[in-house]
């Protein structure tokens, strides 16, 4: 491989200089913004009021930028210090919608900081796992990290929040034009260009949004009422936790689900900032998966979405080589500070969902083609065929057939729910059983000896 496509401009513990640390911390932000639909979404799912929408994001974002800081800056025994921020994490939403019509925001609250103690507890078990995550599984499960975003990217690049919304060509020049200059700018461009190649593509497809569809600069003229500063207000939905026995399974479930998730994007930001180890390492690993818990908890505990780790943010770091964990932490900075700047925030939550969608593509390439990689990086046996394949079918059959598994017994339900959590377990036990005879025939030589 050429050395100018694998040379790092910023290595994973090195601070960039304040310029780049602040314009790549920016970058990142940008990505993060992404995630923000949910809490809007959530609130309006449950008729929240204006306040109670702005207090639900600002919480929202408090939890993801102080998760982020904890995740990357290397606190002892916890965080894993590599560039994986927080966002809010789209595993958790149905269910946590689920939650608020039952019992209201505080049941919301209290079942998402159960779910983060679970994943807290499963760190130290998902550690114990190493002989079970051979080189092609990691890789595999790198790459159905960038595969789970397939179908949030692809519909916003078309400018689609919900099924059965209509389609305009603006949309989709926008959307397609904000990618090229975003994937030309990676390829043709050199140092400053390549290096913030996506804040280039964003504000070329925000100038271009203007252009086309003068609505996306009337919205921004009507954020002038909107106040620049303001504190989270704790009002009567956020002052109650409360619990129920009869959720603890499912957000047990959707645990288990996050935390194999975030153990796939922990494993693609290891590999993509210690490209030199020749196995995972997973002390790194575990305390990432501590601190992604602890952030959960968080985030309930402040009455915000659940969070979760940022597969979209790693891949930008594998897209422009810049790795310093700092920036991870200096977006985790803003991303607070923003949280008491509404009028600021505001305006880039605004930002045209095309030029989201092809952020979100751009990152998404990095991170299937980096496991594709490590997946065929060794040597190849119909053992391996059997377990990728089998593992492909059925991960990419839960994006393919939803309405098949909603009517698939429960015990199913269970294990069929996302691509990239579905292949990872399919992958894991298939190759456990195939290579039985060779795990008892080591047993077999141990015993001798």
């Amino acid at each position: 491989m050429d050395k100018e496509e694998t040379a790092i401009e910023y290595s994973v513990n090195q601070v960039p200089p304040l310029r780049h640390l602040l314009l790549s911390s920016i970058q990142h932000v940008l990505i993060m913004f992404v995630s923000l639909a949910l809490p809007v979404i959530f609130a309006s799912q449950i008729m929240g009021s204006v306040e109670f929408t702005a207090n639900f994001i600002a919480f929202s974002m408090l939890a993801a930028g102080l998760g982020s800081i904890m995740q990357s800056v290397g606190l002892p025994f916890i965080g894993s210090r590599y560039l994986c921020p927080n966002v809010c994490g789209p595993s958790y939403f149905s269910l946590s919608l689920s939650a608020a019509w039952t019992g209201g925001i505080p049941l919301m609250r209290g079942m998402i900081i159960v779910a983060g103690l679970i994943e807290m507890a499963l760190a130290p078990v998902l550690q114990k796992l190493k002989n079970v995550f051979p080189t092609f599984i990691v890789g595999l499960v790198v790459a159905m990290v960038g595969v789970s975003v397939i179908k949030i990217s692809v519909a916003s690049v078309f400018g689609v929040a919900y099924q059965g919304d209509g389609i305009r060509n603006s949309d989709i020049i926008i959307g397609i034009c904000s990618l090229m200059v975003m994937v030309l700018c990676n390829i043709w461009g050199r140092g400053f260009v390549k290096t913030y190649c996506l804040l280039i593509g964003m504000v070329f497809g925000w100038v271009l949004a203007v252009l086309l569809l003068p609505e996306y600069w009337h919205s921004i003229l009507e954020v002038h009422d909107v106040p620049l500063f303001a504190l989270p207000s704790m009002g009567h939905a956020f002052t109650h936790i409360t619990f129920d026995l009869k959720m603890l399974i499912p957000f047990t479930i959707i645990a288990i689900s996050g935390s194999l998730k975030s153990f796939g994007n922990l494993l693609a930001a290891q590999k993509i900032s210690e490209p030199g180890l020749q196995e995972p390492n997973f002390v790194p690993i575990r305390r990432g998966l501590l601190a992604d818990g602890a952030s959960t908890a968080l985030a309930g505990l402040l009455g915000g979405m659940a969070v979760d780790t940022s597969s979209s943010n790693i891949g930008l770091a594998g897209a422009t080589k810049v790795l310093s964990r700092w920036i991870s932490v200096g977006a985790g900075v803003i991303f607070v500070v923003l949280a008491f700047l509404p009028k600021i925030s505001t305006v880039l939550s605004l930002t045209p969902k095309p030029v989201f969608g092809a952020a979100i593509v751009f990152t998404g390439c990095f991170m299937i083609c980096i496991g594709l990689q490590e997946t065929f990086s060794e040597t190849w046996d119909p053992r391996k065929t059997f377990v990728v394949g089998i593992a492909l079918f059925s991960g990419l059959s839960t994006a393919f057939l939803p309405e098949l598994y909603a009517r698939a017994p429960h015990v199913i339900q269970i294990f069929f729910t996302d691509p990239l959590p579905t292949t990872a377990i399919v992958a894991v036990v298939l190759n456990q059983i195939f290579n039985i005879d060779l795990i008892i025939g080591r047993l077999k030589k141990k015993n001798h000896r």
